[in-house]
């Protein structure tokens, strides 16, 4: 079991962190930046503070990946912090793995938050025994022009800000992945354009699946693979692993061999059901489908419940997944649930 940490409340201190790429700090982006530390204040009542390497740049942060982890570490540390969010994702976050103290995460639980390649960060908690969150990053969904989305700020509120059971979750309304250049300031008072959502897609599968939530962005997991902080076999048995692609929008055929690995290594023969977040703009939406169920045939598994196009990942808006909690998956009602809170 993971430890849950504690929930935020309204005038907590959460810091901001780049574990990954340094954009936060480029000139031109640093509005973008400004912006989501002003909604974690305007909207959740949050005090922020910004670690001390984190907002030098894309190239100091690129050749100092020691100063990344050493960010992390503090925040974790730091007795007044309670949270840590994410700025923005990247590629290469597997590089703070010879940096990292896992007893630092383990005897200072606290919240941890971020999507993409910060799967590498969720990977550290989870050797760590620490339940951090799949969620929304600073640049992208805290700083969203004009105002948050309605079900980001409901899933963090319900998911980091109350002890209750999270409860089922039903799929947004709408959702975008438009872009719009971060490096045009002007963009900032433009909505993006949000279309129709068609909901959950039962792939395969029938009736009620039970297990704890484990995966992150297929393409950062493929980093992390017979490495140390990949995690150990007896996690995966009863877990529902839960995949979403990057902004790389990778070809099906990449998701066909990576899942192959995966039934190579006895993962997918041990979940007991499999969540897909929707991919970005809807790219590859059937050929996704048709590569996932070509490595089900090939191994037997066409009964095994999946659900597809849930709102996490490289898309807005979208749900806060906490590692290791109880979710369930409803092939009858194309229902997902989170059965239990994800904070103490």
């Amino acid at each position: 079991m993971l430890i849950k940490p504690v929930k935020l409340n309204p005038g907590d201190k959460v810091a901001t962190v780049s574990p990954s790429s340094g954009a936060a700090g480029e000139p031109e982006l640093r509005w973008r930046y400004e912006q989501g530390v002003e909604r974690l204040r305007d909207v959740f009542g949050l005090e922020v503070v910004a670690m001390p390497n984190s907002l030098k740049g894309v190239e100091y942060l690129y050749e100092h990946p020691e100063a990344r982890a050493e960010d992390l570490m503090e925040a974790f540390r730091d007795e007044s912090i309670k949270g840590i969010i994410a700025n923005i994702g990247g590629s290469e976050s597997i590089r703070l793995l010879p940096y990292i103290d896992f007893d630092v995460i383990r005897n200072n639980p606290k919240i941890f938050m971020g999507y993409s390649d910060v799967t590498m960060s969720h990977l550290f908690c989870h050797k760590a025994g620490l339940s951090s969150f799949y969620g929304p990053a600073i640049m992208t969904d805290f700083a969203e022009n004009v105002e948050m989305l309605p079900y980001t700020v409901d899933m963090v509120k319900r998911t980091l800000f109350s002890s209750d059971s999270i409860g089922e979750i039903q799929p947004a309304a709408e959702w975008t992945s438009e872009r719009l250049e971060w490096t045009d300031m002007s963009n900032k008072y433009i909505r993006r354009t949000m279309q129709s959502n068609q909901g959950y897609d039962v792939l395969q599968g029938s009736g009620v699946v039970q297990g704890r939530l484990i995966g992150g962005c297929i393409e950062s997991l493929e980093f992390a693979k017979g490495t140390s902080i990949w995690p150990e076999e007896s996690y995966w048995e009863d877990s529902i692993l839960f995949f979403e692609t990057s902004e790389e929008k990778s070809a099906p055929e990449s998701i066909t061999r990576w899942l192959r690995n995966y039934a190579a290594q006895g993962i997918l023969q041990k979940t007991n059901g499999i969540i897909f977040g929707k991919p970005q703009d809807e790219t590859y939406y059937n050929e996704y489908k048709t590569a996932i169920q070509t490595v089900m045939k090939e191994y037997q598994l066409e009964d095994l419940p999946i659900l597809y196009n849930l709102n996490f990942g490289h898309t807005e808006p979208k749900m806060t997944l906490p590692y290791g909690a109880m979710a369930e998956v409803d092939c009858d009602h194309s229902a997902f649930s989170i059965l239990e809170s994800g904070v103490e």
